[in-house]
């Protein structure tokens, strides 16, 4: 391939105002990148050292939490070097590896968010076999199953894209994604098509194993009373969490395939962003708000480690005022 079929700088888009409101820009996405890893380091930390969270549930929200701070590493960076650079290229390449690691991040998420159903229904319709359906061994073979399906198809599906003569320059969008490549190419996206529609069957199965898993956890949460307790305590941000990706995957399909330039340029940067910013923002502050055991240990640990830092600094206060006894009397 020559380089006039095969770019090696795509040009991404530029935000409203951007010579205006650069640092306002900037300013704002390094404020929510540092929200992002700190809340999921912060959650994925208390559970990882206290063993009273060493259970099933939490540990696969600590790699929900480890899957965000990993999507949020495609975009952020990028973003924040566009901005202090003004200048919003991406070579083909990284273009490619962005993609891979945005959606390889969603679609992980999907199949966590599925795992966590299967762990909730467990842990409510059959608790008598809880521990010894959910072993450790099978824990990690979920988390593994739950890494490894997602890039199993993610892989082919930016091998497609990216393999392709390109005729086009422009992504018409903050990020790179598999079809504003697909987009880009002069020769028919028939194939990509297919391949899309396939993976979005395999994860709309998905959809409807945690649906039925849902209906059957209502239906056991009538009889009981500490049925009810749980479903409300842990399934709730589990619900919230769901119906949040949900939507926002739904706007990134809706703008990439369907977006039109009469849609206001606003309105298409915020269904761009909403799936990197929401998700890894909301996820861990629903979990970490919601779920009793969580929000506790979280704020014993701030609290104790207040206390720490107070005691440090009374006793280097302590040592001053010694210190300088010392060199009076003598």
């Amino acid at each position: 391939m020559d380089n006039m079929s095969y770019p090696v700088i795509l040009t991404l888009m530029v935000p409203k105002e951007s010579k205006t409101y650069r640092y306002i820009y900037f300013v704002c996405f390094l404020f929510l990148c540092l929200l992002i890893l700190s809340i999921n380091i912060r959650l994925v930390m208390v559970i990882i050292m206290e063993k009273a969270l060493h259970e099933p549930m939490y540990i696969f929200l600590s790699h929900l939490c480890i899957n965000g701070v990993f999507g949020a590493s495609g975009f952020y960076p990028k973003f924040l070097s566009d901005l202090m650079l003004d200048s919003y290229v991406i070579s083909s390449h990284m273009c490619a590896l962005q993609t891979y690691v945005i959606y390889s991040s969603l679609l992980c998420e999907f199949t966590i968010l599925t795992v966590m159903s299967y762990d909730r229904y467990v842990a409510i319709c059959r608790p008598l076999d809880y521990h010894s359906k959910l072993t450790k061994i099978t824990c990690v073979r979920l988390i593994i199953l739950s890494w490894i399906v997602p890039n199993c198809f993610v892989v082919p599906g930016a091998l497609l894209s990216n393999l392709r003569p390109f005729c086009k320059y422009h992504i018409d969008k903050l990020y790179c994604d598999n079809w504003s490549i697909v987009k880009l190419s002069c020769v028919s996206s028939s194939v990509n098509n297919v391949y899309g529609y396939f993976v979005a069957v395999i994860f709309v199965s998905c959809a409807v194993c945690i649906i039925v898993s849902y209906i059957k956890l209502i239906a056991a949460c009538k009889a009981s009373l500490e049925n009810r307790r749980k479903f409300w305590q842990t399934c709730l941000p589990h619900i919230l969490s769901l119906i949040n990706f949900t939507f926002a995957m739904l706007f990134d399909i809706m703008y990439s395939r369907y977006g039109a330039s009469d849609i206001p340029e606003s309105l298409r940067n915020f269904l761009a962003l909403e799936l990197v910013i929401v998700p890894p923002v909301f996820n861990p502050l629903i979990y970490g708000l919601n779920v009793t055991v969580v929000r506790k240990r979280v704020f014993t640990s701030c609290n104790t480690a207040r206390k720490n830092v107070s005691e440090t600094r009374k006793r280097g206060k302590t040592k001053q005022i010694v210190n300088r006894c010392t060199v009076l009397l003598q």
